[in-house]
């Protein structure tokens, strides 16, 4: 059997390039989040931004933009106009010299009507198409001029064709001809919707050799020649109203005849039918010391053209947006096969997260971050806490398992966050009763842990400010990361503990992780620890065997308090009343054993006086960390008291 292979190019970036780190791309995600970013921004922020060892679409659209801009600066436009002065120069040059040998009448006229030939080169050439050349090398020169124009305007619309016709035979020019004749006549069908596959096969197959892309159809071939014709109207567009004329005129001389613009004009008219949505109207100013032709700038043009809709794709700031959209072979051409790795780099980061389910659709259809996601950024957060606390006190995280209660003699299947010792029995009872046979497969839902009765070891109340001044002085965030570390760290190690967020500004009001972590900062005058105190006494008081622990996380005095019919009344600074009402509630904290502890966060000579007289007055304490400091400070103050 033939067990050949074919080997080509491999397109899908570094394969020994280390996998798409999640864990850092979602921390990126989740602060962006945490800061009041919807989670479908902030993944589309880290995708613009990149990241260590990533590049993003930010830093690929600005390399597209500098491409763009070096090829307009190296680039002048006007190369065939001088090219064609340079060719008239000299064969006037060669025929005056060859005139001043002859002695006959008729050299005298010829050398009158040279002295007498317009400025300008188009109106000179266009003058000289019925001269009897005297000089041999004048007339080669000449010949040049109007050969090297109709290479130039066929190198316009079919790239390469300038350097395939240089030196071509009348014949070649012919072969030209009945090309340019019947792509038109096939053409004028398809916009009759009259063509078949037929006509397009019998075209390419006596003219495909102008065709090196290899179009498919008939579309395909009008996309290649529309982009193409588009970028010669592009560079027509940015040339001076006096070239553009000496251009025109010039064309009527290409190979010696009109005939040639006439075919291109009919080409031009069904490309701009058929392809309307082409830029036919733009213009490119190129300032560059580099002449070029007409086929070469055309080029030149249609390349930045590409560069341009390359950087519009990576920009993604249009509506529907997609890494799909990127043309990878285009970004290979123009940026090279590294800029391709890192658009698949991203492209994988952006699918895996959403494959592995990091991203959920609300009921209102807008993008969330799901349970799973939620459970890795408190995770995170949590290891950072616990590696600052180590670094500070020389503590180690520790796990115990078992340490949810007493066993109670049955077992129970294994779920998530389960800490209790496997019932291995069972387990392996389990795994031979699914699936009889030797060897046995085991599988998670064989799984059975020793049961334990569920003693709440700790009632938990984490107060969090959420008035305006959070935001405003940057203590939003860590105030979120806190959070989230602590009711990590409970649902996942102490899971006998009963948590609850409770978060306060003008109003108060319990919320969970996943809402505390998209709450948006709205701007609102008040304080309200007083009502805070109120929904955390109820949270107690559910729990009367558990040990009552408070943490208030706060940069304000309270302001702001409530009032028996609802509303929350606010005075700055804070007034008697709304003080007496909060003390009264903290009063009723201590009554059912509270252990209080307030993180004062910032200098304010107001708060700090408020928040001591406070804590001296139930027996509790007092933190002022720093911003960096302040989930260490919490969790660190929630695991003291607790052992304690």
């Amino acid at each position: 059997m033939d067990r050949s292979a074919r080997y080509g190019p491999y397109h899908g970036g570094d394969p020994l390039a280390p996998p798409v780190d999640l864990r850092d791309a979602l921390a990126t995600i989740g602060d962006d989040v945490l800061a009041g970013s919807s989670p479908q921004r902030a993944l589309r922020e880290l995708l613009r931004r990149g990241s260590d060892g990533m590049r993003g679409l930010d830093e690929l659209a600005a390399e597209a933009n500098r491409r763009r801009k070096e090829l307009l600066d190296r680039t002048n436009l006007d190369g065939t106009l001088r090219q064609v002065r340079e060719l008239l120069d000299k064969a006037v040059l060669e025929e005056r010299k060859e005139l001043a040998r002859a002695l006959d009448d008729d050299a005298r006229f010829a050398e009158m009507r040279m002295e007498e030939l317009p400025a300008s080169p188009a109106q000179a050439v266009q003058e000289l198409a019925d001269y009897d050349w005297r000089s041999e090398q004048a007339r080669e020169n000449y010949e040049k001029i109007r050969d090297l124009l109709g290479r130039e305007m066929l190198d316009q619309r079919f790239a390469g064709m300038k350097q395939a016709l240089e030196g071509a035979t009348e014949e070649d020019r012919q072969r030209i001809s009945e090309m340019l004749e019947d792509l038109n006549d096939l053409l004028d069908k398809h916009a009759r919707g009259e063509d078949t596959p037929e006509d397009f096969e019998q075209f390419m197959a006596e003219h495909g050799e102008f065709f090196p892309d290899d179009p498919q159809d008939v579309e395909e071939l009008l996309d290649s020649l529309a982009q193409r014709a588009a970028a010669a109207q592009r560079l027509r567009n940015s040339l001076t109203p006096e070239q553009r004329e000496e251009l025109d005129a010039l064309a009527q001389q290409a190979f010696g005849s009109p005939a040639l613009t006439d075919q291109l004009d009919r080409l031009d008219g069904h490309l701009r039918a058929a392809r309307p949505g082409e830029d036919w109207n733009g213009s490119a100013r190129a300032r560059g010391d580099e002449p070029m032709g007409l086929g070469d700038a055309t080029s030149a043009l249609q390349e930045v053209a590409e560069l341009d809709q390359l950087a519009e794709q990576l920009s993604q700031q249009y509506a529907g947006a997609s890494l799909d959209d990127i043309d990878l072979d285009e970004l290979e051409r123009h940026l090279g096969p590294q800029a391709v790795a890192d658009a698949h780099t991203l492209a994988a980061l952006e699918k895996e997260l959403q494959r592995q389910g990091f991203f959920d659709r609300g009921a209102d259809g807008q993008w969330r971050l799901s349970p799973k996601a939620m459970r890795q950024l408190g995770q995170t957060a949590l290891r950072d806490v616990m590696d600052r606390i180590s670094s500070r006190t020389g503590q180690r995280e520790s796990r115990r398992a078992g340490a949810m209660g007493e066993p109670t003699g049955a077992t129970k299947a294994w779920e998530f966050g389960d800490t209790e010792p496997w019932d291995v029995v069972r387990t392996l009872t389990n795994a031979t009763l699914r699936s009889p046979g030797v060897p046995v497969r085991m599988s998670v839902s064989d799984v059975e842990v020793v049961d334990t009765e569920q003693r709440a070891q700790a009632v938990v109340a984490l107060l969090v400010d959420t008035s305006f001044s959070m935001v405003m002085d940057g203590r939003w965030v860590p105030m979120k990361r806190t959070a989230l570390a602590l009711n990590h760290l409970v649902s996942t190690r102490f899971r006998g503990d009963a948590l609850q967020l409770i978060a306060f500004g003008r109003h108060a009001r319990v919320v969970t992780a996943p809402e505390l972590a998209g709450l948006d900062g709205v701007y609102e005058q008040g304080t309200n620890l007083h009502h805070a105190f109120m929904l955390a006494g109820r949270h107690l008081r559910r729990h009367p065997n558990a040990q009552p622990v408070v943490l208030v996380v706060t940069d304000g005095e309270p302001t702001a308090h409530l009032e028996p019919e609802g509303y929350a009344a606010f005075d700055y600074p804070p007034s008697a009343r709304t003080l007496g009402l909060t003390v009264r509630e903290l009063d009723h904290l201590a009554k059912i054993g509270a252990q209080v502890t307030i993180f004062r966060l910032g200098d304010d000579p107001g708060l700090a006086r408020i928040v001591d007289r406070m804590a001296r007055r139930v027996g509790g304490r007092v933190v002022a960390p720093d911003l960096d400091g302040l989930g260490a400070a919490v969790v660190g103050d929630y695991v003291r008291m607790r052992r304690r």
